[in-house]
């Protein structure tokens, strides 16, 4: 039976904050840790861009009501053409990877979830925040 949970993901300096609403996502099931999370949310991408990359239109445009709901989801594109799929384990392992070189931080409500092994305290309005970290170049 499919868990439906909410996300809002922020890109620093991209996006107005206050402009980002939740996003609901329908996993396999209900996460109990992060990595469950983190799993879940990956193996779900991994499934919509192999579905979607073989959607390739002639002519390529969006329409508003596109437009709005790419937007909603944080990227706009005109989608892919053909390529090869994107593979489920290796994606995982970049995820998780990633989580644990603070590539992006990841928050359950106002509590930032720091561990993998980290246990998720459920209530009935969560919304996961996910904030990529932008690398400042120094010299």
């Amino acid at each position: 039976m499919p868990f439906t949970i909410y996300v809002q993901m922020k890109k620093p300096g991209r996006q107005k904050y206050a402009d980002i609403q939740p996003v609901p996502f329908a996993l396999d099931e209900k996460p109990q840790t992060v990595r469950d999370l983190l799993v879940g949310l990956t193996k779900l991408g991994v499934r919509q861009y192999n579905a979607r990359k073989d959607e390739g239109q002639i002519l390529a445009y969006l329409t508003r009501e596109e437009i709005e709901a790419q937007a909603e989801r944080g990227k706009v594109s005109f989608g892919l053409r053909g390529g090869a799929d994107a593979v489920e384990d290796s994606a995982v392992a970049n995820t998780l990877q990633c989580f644990e070189d603070g590539i992006y931080r990841v928050f359950a409500g106002g509590e930032e979830l720091t561990e993998l092994s980290g246990e998720i305290a459920w209530t009935d309005d969560l919304v996961f925040t996910f904030i990529r970290l932008t690398m400042l170049a120094g010299g």
